[in-house]
């Protein structure tokens, strides 16, 4: 690969990764500032929690594979330890995904604003697993529909999968 070709991963990488732990930062500071001091029912804050914890670990583990990216792009595959990390994270994450469902439906929000507000955080995080383990999402605008309908293989995935 060539230097400049490489270089020009490396910041897009770096871009990606820090945009994705500042969305955690985000949701985070959201939640703990807006959203739960707004929840005056112990079971609302609850089912936010149940929907919140597993989009902020896979924002998290997202942005920390881009940065880590940066080290090998261009010159040799993902390093095993880091392939077998993320292949458990990928285990983890479906079982947290599924634990804050069962977590949302416990303790349901009995109004509206907050149950379509714990239901979308909780949405937002099976796209983004989906988006990094499953099929590539992220596009842009006015191409997304035609890219995701060729259901590309995630970076992560061909990380993953791939040996020297």
């Amino acid at each position: 690969m060539r230097a400049g070709r490489r270089e020009a991963l490396r910041r897009r990488y770096l871009s990606l990764g820090l945009g994705e732990l500042a969305a955690a930062a985000v949701f985070l500071t959201v939640a703990l500032t807006m959203a739960i001091p707004r929840l005056d029912d112990q079971q609302d804050r609850l089912a936010l929690w149940s929907a919140l914890v597993p989009l902020l670990i896979v924002l998290v583990q997202a942005g920390i594979y881009w940065l880590l990216a940066r080290s090998w792009v261009g010159h040799h595959p993902m390093p095993v330890f880091l392939r077998v990390v993320y292949r458990v994270c990928r285990i983890v994450d479906v079982a947290l995904l599924a634990a804050g469902l069962v977590g949302i439906i416990v303790w349901f929000p009995a109004g509206i604003a907050a149950a379509l507000a714990v239901v979308a955080v909780w949405f937002f995080g099976v796209v983004e697993f989906v988006n990094y383990f499953v099929v590539r999402l992220s596009y842009p605008v006015r191409s997304w529909f035609s890219n995701v309908c060729q259901l590309r293989t995630p970076r992560l995935v061909h990380d993953m999968t791939t040996v020297s």
